[in-house]
C-alpha cells in the first residue's frame, strides 16, 4: 500500500495501491501513519512522496465512496482530513515528485508538500470535486489556497480543470517539470538539498509560512465541515457521482 525505500538521508514513499492509488480510508491511514513513524524517528531528514506506474493518485475511491454506506464515509473523512494535515505540518522537508495523473485528493497531496515536481507526459492535476457535487473540507481548501497562484485559485477550485504540467505551472500548483525518467532522481536531489538545511530552523520558518493556513483551519473547520461531510452523505450527490462514474470512469483502471 506504501511502499518505503530510504536512498541516502531520503525516505521515498511511494503509493501502491491498485491500478489508480485511489483514495480509501486504507490507504489515508497507512499513509499518515508512516509519515508520523518518520517524524517520531528523527530520521531521515527529508521525504520524497510518488505514485506508482503514470497515476501518482486519482483521487477518491468513489466506487468505494458509493457503496459502503455513512459508518465508512465517516471513517474516511476524518481519516482523509488527518492524513491532509500530517502531510502539511509535516516539520522536515517534503517533495511531491508526481508522476502521472493527480486528481482531487492526489492533488491536494501534492498541494500539501514543499516542493512540487511533475512529469513532462500526459499525466493531469486537478480538482474536479465541485463539478462532480462533492464539497471540500476546510483543511484541502486551505492547502489549495496556500500552494496555488491566488489569481487562479477559483478557476481551480470552481471550474474543475485538469491541467497539464505546463499548465499547472502556470497557476502555482507545480513548481518544476522534470522529464519522465529523471523525475525521481530531481525529486531526490531537492529533498536533500532541503534536508540539509539545519533541521529545526527548516521546521520553524515552515511552520510560520503555514501557520495562517493552520489558524483558518482551526476557526473555520469545527463550524464548516459537519456541513461538508452531510453534503457527502446527500443523495443529491451520490445521484451525481454516480453520473460522473458512468460518464468517466468505468472504463477507467480503479483499484478493483
Amino acid at each position: 500500500m506504501i511502499h518505503r525505500e530510504d536512498r541516502d538521508s531520503v525516505a521515498v514513499l511511494r503509493l501502491e495501491h491498485g491500478k489508480a492509488n485511489a483514495l480509501d480510508a486504507e490507504l489515508v491511514t497507512a499513509l499518515a501513519d508512516e509519515i508520523d513513524a518518520i517524524r517520531s524517528a528523527g530520521t531521515p531528514s527529508a521525504v520524497v512522496i510518488t505514485g506508482s506506474g503514470s497515476i501518482f493518485s486519482a483521487g477518491v475511491d468513489l466506487f468505494r465512496f458509493l457503496e459502503s454506506g455513512e459508518e465508512y464515509l465517516d471513517r474516511f473523512f476524518q481519516a482523509l482530513i488527518h492524513c491532509f494535515h500530517r502531510l502539511f505540518v509535516f516539520p522536515r522537508p517534503l517533495v511531491a515528485a508526481v508522476n502521472g495523473h493527480a486528481i482531487a485528493g492526489g492533488a491536494v497531496f501534492a498541494a500539501a508538500a514543499d516542493y512540487r515536481i511533475m512529469s513532462d507526459g500526459r499525466g493531469r492535476i486537478g480538482m474536479p470535486e465541485l463539478g462532480v457535487g462533492i464539497p471540500f473540507p476546510v483543511m484541502a481548501i486551505e492547502i489549495l489556497r496556500f500552494a496555488a497562484s491566488t489569481q487562479h485559485l477559483q478557476e481551480l477550485v470552481y471550474l474543475g480543470r485538469s491541467y497539464t504540467a505546463e499548465e499547472a505551472f502556470r497557476v502555482g500548483l507545480i513548481d518544476e517539470i522534470a522529464k519522465p525518467d529523471a523525475l525521481l532522481e530531481r525529486a531526490l536531489e531537492v529533498a536533500g538539498n532541503l534536508g540539509a538545511m539545519p533541521a529545526a530552523r527548516f521546521g520553524l520558518t515552515k511552520l510560520q509560512l503555514r501557520a495562517p493556513s493552520l489558524d483558518q483551519v482551526e476557526r473555520q473547520a469545527p463550524r464548516m465541515d459537519p456541513e461538508v461531510l452531510s453534503g457527502w452523505k446527500a443523495p443529491e450527490t451520490h445521484a451525481a457521482i454516480r453520473a460522473y462514474v458512468e460518464e468517466t470512469l468505468q472504463s477507467r483502471p480503479t483499484n478493483r
